[in-house]
């Protein structure tokens, strides 16, 4: 009767243990850790937030640079972070997905590779901010500390000079000079380039603007790590 009694118990309190639905902070929110935890926070573009850990967090740099061909490059850096092949299923999985560029705050297309050409034709005369922001695979934000894990980069192009049989600069205006982008976030976009995806709300835009909050530092090059 005693062993009886003594199974019951362990019985018992093994049922209370097994009703958790998983770890849960003082705002009663339930971590979906490995993949971080699902916030009501979204992006400027509505897409919800999905918070991990600092440490071992996905990060990305970006660092934009005219070229000779009224383009400019697009390179991404990242860190714990891999980009998944078209077609991968609609699941979060750690350090894994795409990333979207942005132009002013306008989503210009999806990247799944760190190289892209961004036509001068959608930087006109002026500062745009172009952003790189890291996406899981089911369309949720990669966050730290409630913010979006993305990176800007500045890029000016300067007014075209007057002077008749001027050189085009990058916009592909005579006599305009581009000048060395500065890191701040943001997004390009809308040439096809290695791993970009066109994003078709972005696709009709002309003299597109993307901006994001980048982490990194501006340098001369526009490079934001």
């Amino acid at each position: 009767m005693l062993a009886a009694c003594v199974l019951l118990l362990a019985g018992s309190a093994g049922c209370g243990a097994g009703d958790g639905h998983g770890r849960t902070d003082g705002k009663g929110e339930t971590s979906t850790s490995p993949v971080g935890k699902l916030l009501d926070d979204t992006d400027p573009q509505g897409r919800r937030l999905r918070q991990v850990d600092k440490k071992g967090a996905p990060d990305v740099g970006i660092e934009v640079l005219p070229d000779a061909h009224d383009t400019w490059d697009v390179r991404l850096t990242v860190h714990h972070f891999r980009f998944s092949p078209g077609g991968t299923k609609a699941k979060p999985v750690p350090g894994r997905g795409f990333a979207s560029l942005f132009v002013d705050g306008r989503p210009v297309t999806r990247l799944r590779g760190t190289a892209y050409r961004l036509p001068a034709r959608l930087v006109t005369r002026g500062t745009h901010h172009v952003t790189a922001r890291l996406y899981a695979d089911d369309g949720t934000v990669w966050a730290v500390k409630g913010k979006p894990v993305q990176s800007t980069a500045d890029i000016t192009v300067s007014q075209p000079d007057t002077t008749p049989g001027g050189t085009p600069d990058a916009s592909g205006t005579p006599g305009g000079t581009p000048r060395a982008p500065s890191a701040s976030g943001g997004t390009s976009a809308a040439s096809a380039g290695p791993g970009a995806t066109p994003d078709p709300a972005a696709m009709s835009a002309s003299g597109i603007d993307l901006r994001t909050e980048g982490r990194g530092s501006p340098d001369r090059v526009g490079k934001a790590s």
